[in-house]
C-alpha cells in the first residue's frame, strides 16, 4: 500500500491504546486533566488577546515572518491557533485530537519551520498561557498543579509533532524498501480486508442488518464527544414494535421475524449516511442522528420512517421516544439511552390510552411521538 493510501495514524501504528500509554508515560492523571478543563473558562476569556501576542512575537522574527507570508494567511493562523488552543483545554486527547497535532507537524515540515523555529513558538505561547492562567488563578497550590498539567500536555503534543518531522525524514528510506516488501503488504492487505469484513460481520444483526446492540454505547458516547467538541446537537430515536409478543404468539416466529426485517429495512431507507441505526432488543430498535435536533428526528419518525413502514406492512404500530444533546447539555451514553427509553414508554402508556384516536381502523403505522430536547423526555 502507498504510503498516500494511508492515515497518519496508520503510518505511525497510533491507536487509542497507544495514546492511553503515552498519557501513562507524561503522567497525565485524570486530575491533571480536570485541572485543564477547569482553566478552560479562563483562557477563553483572554483568548483573543493572547493569540495577538502571540503574533506579534511571531512576526517580529524574520524568518516566521517570511513563513507567513500575507495577512490572509495570518488570519488563517490565528483562527487555527484559537481552535487549537480551546482543544487544548478541552480535556478530550483522543483518535481526532491526537490526528490534528500529526497533521500539524506533517504541515510545519512541507512548508520548511525548522525544528528551533517550532520549538522557540511552542515555548512562546506555553509561557504566554501559564503568565495568563498565574494571573487569573488566586489559589497557590491549584495554580501550580494547572500549569504542571499544562506542561505535561505540551510534551504530549510536541511528541506527535515530532513524530511526523521524523516519519518525512525516513520516507525516502521507505519508499525504497517498497518494492522487496510488495508482496508481503499485499498479504497483509488481504488479512486486512478479510478482518475488515469479519468485523463488519459481528456488528451487524443479521435478521434486521442493522448494526449490533453491543456497539451501541461505544458508539453512542463516541458521538456524543464528538458533537460536543464541535457544539453540535445530537438526538437518540428508541423505538420499540408495540405488541409485537403477540405477533409471535398468534401468527408464529416465521410472521415476527418478517416484523423484525420490515422495520430494519424501513430504519435504513429513511436513516441519513451519517446516521447509525441498531437493533438494540428482541423488538427496540436505536437510531443516533448526529447534527440533528430533537424536531430533525421527529420529522424523520412520524414523516418518513411510518410512511416507509406502512408501505410494507400496514398492521405494525410502533411506540417511539426522542433525547436530545447540545447545545447546552452533553448527558452519557448512558443517561441519553434512559431519556429516550423513557420517552419511548412515555409515547406507548399515550398510545395505550388513545388507541381509537391514533389509528381508528386497528392498524397501520401511525404513531403519536414524545421527546425532545427537554431531559424527561416527554
Amino acid at each position: 500500500m502507498k504510503q498516500t493510501d494511508q492515515t497518519l495514524l496508520e503510518q505511525l501504528r497510533i491507536t487509542e491504546f497507544e495514546i492511553e500509554n503515552r498519557q501513562r508515560l507524561f503522567m497525565i492523571t485524570e486530575r491533571d486533566i480536570k485541572l485543564i478543563v477547569d482553566a478552560r473558562k479562563i483562557v477563553e476569556a483572554g483568548l483573543g488577546g493572547i493569540v495577538d501576542t502571540f503574533y506579534e512575537m511571531q512576526t517580529n522574527t524574520p524568518e516566521i515572518a517570511l513563513l507567513i507570508g500575507d495577512a490572509d494567511t495570518l488570519k488563517r493562523l490565528r483562527t487555527a491557533q484559537q481552535r487549537y488552543i480551546l482543544d487544548l483545554f478541552s480535556g478530550v486527547y483522543d483518535i481526532e485530537y491526537v490526528n490534528n497535532r500529526l497533521r500539524i507537524g506533517l504541515v510545519h515540515k512541507r512548508i520548511g519551520v525548522d525544528t528551533k523555529l517550532y520549538l522557540s513558538a511552542v515555548y512562546t505561547l506555553k509561557s504566554l498561557l501559564s503568565d495568563h492562567l498565574s494571573r487569573h488563578i488566586a489559589d497557590i497550590q491549584v495554580r501550580a498543579d494547572t500549569l504542571s498539567a499544562l506542561e505535561k500536555v505540551f510534551m504530549f503534543d510536541i511528541t506527535l509533532v515530532f513524530e511526523t518531522y521524523i516519519r518525512s525524514l525516513l520516507s525516502e528510506i521507505e519508499a525504497s524498501r517498497e518494492k522487496s516488501e510488495e508482496y508481503a503488504r499485499i498479504l497483509e492487505e488481504k488479512v486486512r480486508e478479510r478482518t475488515h469484513q469479519l468485523e463488519r460481520m459481528a456488528r451487524t444483526d443479521p435478521l434486521t442488518g442493522l448494526q449490533s446492540v453491543r456497539y451501541l454505547n461505544e458508539a453512542l458516547t463516541r458521538y456524543l464527544r464528538m458533537a460536543e467538541n464541535r457544539q453540535e446537537m445530537l438526538s437518540l430515536i428508541y423505538i420499540d414494535i408495540n405488541d409485537f409478543k403477540l405477533f409471535n404468539d398468534t401468527e408464529g416466529h416465521q410472521r415476527g421475524d418478517e416484523i423484525l426485517r420490515n422495520v430494519g429495512r424501513s430504519i435504513l431507507q429513511v436513516s441519513r449516511i451519517e446516521d447509525s441505526a441498531f437493533r438494540y432488543g428482541g423488538d427496540e430498535f436505536c437510531i443516533i442522528l448526529p447534527r440533528c435536533n430533537a424536531e430533525q428526528a421527529r420529522d424523520i419518525c412520524v414523516s418518513r420512517l411510518v410512511d416507509a413502514l406502512a408501505e410494507v406492512d400496514d398492521t405494525i404500530l410502533l411506540s417511539i421516544g426522542i433525547a436530545q444533546a447540545g447545545p447546552d447539555n452533553y448527558p452519557s451514553a448512558g443517561q441519553l439511552l434512559s431519556q429516550a427509553d423513557r420517552a419511548m414508554y412515555l409515547n406507548k402508556a399515550e398510545q395505550k390510552g388513545e388507541d381509537a384516536e391514533l389509528n381508528p381502523s386497528g392498524n397501520g403505522a401511525s404513531v403519536r411521538l414524545v421527546g425532545g430536547q427537554d431531559k424527561s423526555g416527554s
